[in-house]
């Protein structure tokens, strides 16, 4: 995960004050807002990024556990970037109960207009509460903290759904994954964090999607090589290809060259959350050469070089 430098999105150094912020953002958002910059998908996402890093260092809480965070990040980092390995006892009290849990999490990231990396440390409250929007900044109840944890399936776990037991906190949890989760698709288990006065906080699981020696994702769509022996390319044939939905039979025209790609429709990932719906399958053309040739085959290819010279 990409740390983010919010003193440095917003142009101000780390001991500025509040009202310096307010300045830098003000400044900053009336120069990238929308609708000064129609249709300009990077000054888009820098103004996202401008109103990331307001929301945390505007907020007493969030910049002092940012700040904390921050002196840590080299050591999250090498932890794996997940609560297993990370010391989270500085932020919270975690407990060590046991319990099975199997569905009604909740799809939370992806959704927030923030990054990952706000998603992960300030999505649910992390470390504390949030200012009240009422009452001239009155503060609610805190929330207990959220903890992290990860979890990694195949592609083809993934392409299918599964259902996958893991043990964190001393905790033995059971989640039943919908075909076609994504990688890095957090998803939140209510009220399983640590106490709190404005309510349990929540567990928030980050799905990791291991790469596959034959599909390349993105997004919905499959890619994969399609390997056509030498012989098929130049005559036409039947190559069959072994997706995950299945098996499939590719009609090979003549002349076929080296990189075209076939595209089958609705045979990659299903859609998460979209029954019966289907991304793309992209096959692009490996021809392969023949192997220890007879001496009688390095003939006859002798003979075709001289007809085409």
């Amino acid at each position: 995960m990409e740390y983010k430098d919010y003193y440095k999105i917003l142009g101000v150094d780390k001991k500025a004050s509040k009202d310096d912020i307010k300045k830098a953002y003000r400044k900053l958002a009336m120069k990238y807002h929308p609708d000064k910059t129609k249709g300009d998908k990077s000054a888009e996402d820098k103004f996202k990024e401008i109103n990331e890093a307001n929301e945390v260092l505007s907020d007493d809480n969030k910049r002092k556990k940012y700040d904390e965070m921050g002196s840590n990040w080299n050591y999250y980092q090498q932890a794996g970037g997940n609560a297993e390995g990370f010391d989270w006892g500085k932020y919270s009290n975690q407990g060590g109960t046991q319990y099975q849990y199997s569905g009604n999490f909740e799809d939370v990231f992806g959704n927030s207009g923030y990054s990952d990396f706000f998603d992960m440390f300030f999505g649910g409250s992390f470390g504390g509460g949030k200012k009240s929007r009422r009452g001239g900044g009155r503060r609610t109840p805190a929330k207990g903290q959220d903890y992290q944890a990860s979890l990694d399936i195949s592609l083809r776990e993934a392409y299918k759904g599964v259902s996958k037991v893991f043990s964190f906190n001393n905790q033995s949890i059971k989640l039943n994954l919908k075909p076609g989760i994504n990688d890095g698709h957090v998803l939140k288990i209510p009220g399983k964090g640590g106490a709190g006065s404005g309510g349990a906080g929540d567990l928030l699981i980050k799905i990791n999607v291991r790469g596959d020696a034959v599909f390349e994702r993105k997004e919905d769509d499959l890619y994969a090589n399609l390997h056509v022996p030498l012989y098929d390319a130049v005559l036409g044939g039947k190559v069959e290809f072994e997706a995950i939905k299945g098996k499939v039979k590719i009609d090979i025209t003549k002349d076929c060259s080296n990189g075209k790609i076939f595209r089958l429709s609705r045979m990659g990932m299903p859609k998460y959350g979209k029954t019966g719906e289907f991304g793309d399958l992209y096959l692009t053309v490996q021809i392969d050469m023949p192997k220890n040739l007879t001496d009688r085959e390095i003939e006859l290819f002798q003979e075709l070089k001289k007809l085409r010279t």
